[in-house]
C-alpha cells in the first residue's frame, strides 16, 4: 500500500508539473496573422532573388571558362567528339542564363 501511494504521489507531481508548463506556455504564446507571415516570407525571398540571380550568372561564367578549357584540350588532342562537348557546355551556360531570366519574369521581379 505504501508503494502504491508513493507512485500516485509521484504521478501527481508529474501531472501537476506538466499542467503548469502547459498553462505558462498557453499564456505566453501569441498567435500571429497568417497573411503577415506569408507577406514577410515573400518580401525576404524577393530581397534575396537579385543576389541569387547574380550568383547563377557567376556560376555560369565559371562553368563557361572551364568548358572552354576542356573543349580547347579536346580540340588540340584531335578528339572527334569535340563538337558534342562544346555544344553541351555552351548549352549548360545558356540554360543557366535562361533559367535566371525566366525565374525573374515568373516572380515578377
Amino acid at each position: 500500500m505504501k508503494k502504491l501511494m508513493q507512485f500516485s504521489f509521484t504521478k501527481g507531481k508529474a501531472l501537476g508539473l506538466a499542467l503548469l508548463v502547459y498553462l505558462i506556455t498557453y499564456t505566453l504564446a501569441e498567435a500571429q496573422d497568417g497573411n503577415a507571415g506569408i507577406n514577410e516570407a515573400t518580401m525576404r525571398v524577393r530581397s534575396y532573388f537579385t543576389t541569387g540571380t547574380s550568383l547563377m550568372y557567376a556560376i555560369g561564367a565559371v562553368l563557361g571558362l572551364v568548358g572552354a578549357v576542356k573543349v580547347y584540350q579536346k580540340w588540340n588532342s584531335g578528339d572527334p567528339d569535340t563538337g558534342k562537348v562544346a555544344a553541351a557546355w555552351f548549352g549548360s551556360c545558356v540554360f543557366l542564363v535562361i533559367v535566371a531570366t525566366v525565374l525573374r519574369s515568373f516572380f515578377g521581379i
